[in-house]
């Protein structure tokens, strides 16, 4: 998976994603950083309410995402765990093009309609990625996105309960992509609860996959909310094409901020 496309599905902050895949930037921070990497500074009024929230999903993370993402990565073999979460991800495919849409992205949202429709007929329902190996680009987006593009500004730093690391704007976009996929819309009862479980297991794997990652920035950085709030900003900036304001507004994720 491309570099943007990994860190979209990150930021677009499907139940644990925004906190749980913490590695999921850790990890493509070598690939993105040579790019541009947003304005520097952070706007965090509200800190001591987001660490108190940091610390609650640190808490429920330890008690119940990491336990269970290393039984379910130990005993659900890895290509079941792909195929899980090539499911999950095609299921995000129709918000995407209604993004697009509304971005004035034309272009993109014939491309994802078409990957989409690939994934959904020769991939038996987005288990496999046909689409990727016909050479058709992801382009996840979300309206986050949107918004940026309409011309709303970032807003504050807010970690969200159980979703985590996001921003004002970014945070109102995960509630109006909830009602954007027109699978909301769509599914009976019976098949929302599948595509429920799909998304869970798809964030369990990945908690398992950056499980090591994860736990160098929730367990081992000597703050791991400001850390996580690094990661998160630097990144959302770079995935948001934000040109550096000033040649030290780069954000090195791997230095601890309060270290001497």
């Amino acid at each position: 998976m491309a570099c943007s496309s990994s860190f979209r599905r990150f930021a677009n902050g499907n139940i644990w994603r925004n906190y749980g895949t913490l590695a999921v930037i850790a990890s493509l921070t070598a690939g993105c950083a040579a790019g541009p990497s947003g304005q520097g500074g952070v706007n965090d009024p509200n800190e001591g309410v987001n660490r108190a929230i940091h610390s609650f999903n640190k808490g429920v993370d330890t008690v119940l995402l990491r336990p269970a993402s290393r039984v379910y990565g130990t005993v659900v073999p890895g290509p079941v765990r792909q195929g899980v979460n090539n499911f999950a991800e095609n299921l995000e495919g129709p918000g995407d093009v209604v993004n697009n849409i509304l971005q004035g992205r034309i272009d993109k949202a014939g491309e994802n309609t078409l990957r989409f429709a690939v994934n959904t007929v020769m991939g038996l329902g987005g288990i496999f990625d046909a689409a990727t190996f016909l050479g058709l680009p992801e382009g996840d987006t979300d309206f986050g996105e949107t918004l940026h593009i309409w011309g709303a500004g970032e807003g504050a730093y807010v970690e969200l309960p159980v979703r985590g690391p996001s921003t004002t704007r970014d945070a109102a976009g995960q509630v109006v992509d909830l009602f954007l996929n027109p699978f909301s819309y769509v599914l009976k009862p019976a098949h929302a609860e599948v595509a429920s479980g799909a998304e869970a297991l798809s964030i369990i794997g990945d908690r398992y996959r950056f499980g090591e990652t994860i736990d160098s920035v929730l367990y081992d950085s000597a703050d791991s909310y400001a850390q996580a709030r690094l990661l998160y900003l630097q990144n959302r900036r770079f995935e948001l094409g934000q040109e550096a304001g000033s040649d030290d507004a780069f954000l090195d994720p791997y230095e601890d901020p309060y270290a001497e």
